[in-house]
């Protein structure tokens, strides 16, 4: 028996089973999205292509959901939200299965690019979609759980692709995701109830809030520590595989160590949010930057290395955290349009991060990468302290 969701209907309580398995779609989302970091090397190996053009996998995802998170709620806006939902994991399973069996580097990307459209649609809908069906008093509750799912996704995907590549190889590593986002299919099918189409327009859409100069502003800090993070991040293979000399289980380790510590730095951010939210986005990257350019003549120490990057996580992964706080705080009105232009401008910069990363390794050296990061992240700790001057 279907639920079907109504406006005028009070309910007593949340659908908690419909919000875990959202959860469930987020994990695998991310952890597709981020499996290519951990497995760079192999899969750069068998297909024959370099490390650059390898890395080139994160940013065709960013495009894709770049564009499906702003132009897909206004060409499906009629759908019912749960059949949107259903439709974005079939893409997820096509995606997982046509990157396990690609022949080629032309068939790897058009995978990646189905993961870009699964990504951008599904998270462009997602907040609303748990505003909606849960209870009014639940719905912080019920965020943070969406939330946990992308956590516990970066804690697990990319020490856990390193490991099984070395196990089962980098296309055994992408074809776990088939199964998990097939449970999350027939989860979705039971769980979620009916949701109604939302309107066509919506104060003109997420481009329309960039009209608002703080905003703006505040967004471009965002972007480029979302560059930076990416433009390190997907190069973390061949630093600590061909430079720092780890072998499989060390770089594992290390791999699960940031991710640990992120962990550690998101359960952490809320007291410091409270009361120090403008230190929080201008600080932490601050402290990024040191991190990346450190990383550079400390690559050869496989025990300065484990460490910066353990640090690396702490303060990266709850920045996220602290934009989503911000913006709660200066468009509680409109964070429908906001979380769409969220999603664009961070896959925005999670595509160009890793795309100029890329033509960096490949052009000048696996140094670049690092460098170049540091730039990004000390550009968005100036914008951030500027843009919070401006307010």
């Amino acid at each position: 028996m279907e639920t079907t969701y109504d406006r005028a209907v009070e309910r007593a309580a949340s659908p908690w089973a419909a919000i875990i398995c959202m959860t469930l779609m987020t994990f695998t989302l991310v952890a597709s999205e981020f499996l290519p970091v951990s497995l760079l090397t192999p899969l750069a190996e068998e297909l024959g292509i370099t490390a650059g053009q390898a890395g080139q996998a994160i940013s065709v995802s960013g495009f894709f959901a770049v564009v499906t998170s702003l132009f897909s709620n206004t060409v499906l806006w009629r759908l019912d939200r749960r059949t949107v939902v259903l439709s974005y994991t079939i893409v997820m399973v096509l995606s997982g299965l046509a990157i396990t069996f690609a022949p080629n580097y032309l068939v790897f990307m058009l995978g990646r690019a189905l993961i870009g459209i699964a990504i951008g649609g599904f998270w462009s809908l997602s907040t609303s979609i748990v505003a909606r069906i849960a209870a009014a008093q639940d719905v912080p509750k019920a965020l943070a759980m969406l939330q946990g799912g992308t956590a516990l996704a970066t804690v697990i995907a990319q020490p856990s692709g390193s490991f099984l590549g070395g196990l089962i190889g980098w296309r055994g590593a992408f074809f776990i995701v088939v199964p998990v986002a097939i449970i999350a299919f027939v989860w979705q099918i039971f769980a979620l109830p009916r949701i109604p189409g939302g309107s066509k327009n919506d104060g003109g859409g997420p481009l329309g809030l960039l009209r608002n100069r703080v905003l703006a502003i505040s967004m471009a800090a965002m972007s480029f520590f979302f560059m930076g993070q990416f433009a390190l991040s997907t190069y973390l293979r061949p630093l600590l595989g061909d430079v720092t000399r780890l072998d499989v289980n060390e770089l594992s380790v290390v791999l699960l160590g940031i991710g640990l510590f992120g962990l550690l730095g998101t359960s952490l951010i809320g007291f410091l949010l409270r009361a120090h939210l403008d230190a929080v986005l201008a600080g932490f990257p601050a402290a990024l930057a040191a991190i990346a350019l450190l990383l550079i003549p400390l690559a050869p120490s496989g025990i300065a290395v484990a460490a910066l990057l353990c640090l690396f996580g702490f303060f990266a992964t709850p920045i996220p955290v602290a934009w989503n706080t911000w913006m709660t705080r200066a468009i509680p009105d409109k964070l429908e349009a906001g979380g769409g232009l969220l999603v664009a401008l961070i896959q925005s910069a999670i595509t160009a991060g890793a795309f100029t990363g890329g033509l960096l390794f490949d052009g000048v050296g696996w140094w670049s990468p690092f460098a170049y990061s540091g730039v990004l992240f000390l550009a968005a700790a100036i914008i951030a302290f500027t843009a919070r001057r401006t307010e």
